[in-house]
């Protein structure tokens, strides 16, 4: 049965009406019309529904939006602009990182939350907290680089 569930997604309140153990993706996508987390392997192992949660990445293909609460949600969308990207997006163009793009949201939303937790982490700390994500394009050293960069922008 649907119920009426309050979100906050990028600093503004949305209300939505869907089952409450539906993934949080999905009323991301379908109920609210946002295109940054995508839907990868519905088994939170590739990334690419990541999303940051109170600032922690979770993956919003397993995440119940009933689940969700009173905590921030934010995307990429929420983090900057293209007249004003955040600077780990700004890091991503700079180093070229994205080939088929697909994957990308997980990759920019994690790195995001890792800065901000660890402005200064070492190549191991990157490579740790950027585990457990996929690019099948092969664009990793690349991404290392662009977090790196970021990291003292």
């Amino acid at each position: 049965m649907a119920k009426r569930i309050e979100l906050n997604v990028n600093g503004k309140a949305h209300t939505v009406e869907v089952e409450p153990d539906m993934p949080l993706l999905y009323a991301l996508r379908d109920d609210l019309g946002m295109k940054e987390p995508r839907f990868g392997c519905g088994l939170a192992q590739c990334g690419a529904c990541t999303v940051l949660m109170n600032g922690s990445p979770v993956r919003s293909c397993v995440t119940r939006v009933d689940s969700v609460g009173a905590a921030k949600i934010t995307t990429l969308a929420g983090i900057g602009t293209p007249e004003k990207p955040h600077k780990v997006q700004a890091a991503f163009v700079e180093e070229q990182v994205p080939q088929c793009g697909y994957c990308l949201n997980g990759w920019v939303m994690t790195s995001v939350a890792l800065l901000d937790k660890n402005p200064r982490p070492s190549d191991a700390q990157i490579r740790d907290a950027l585990s457990g994500l996929k690019c099948r394009c092969g664009t990793h050293m690349s991404i290392l680089r662009a977090v790196k960069r970021a990291a003292q922008a």
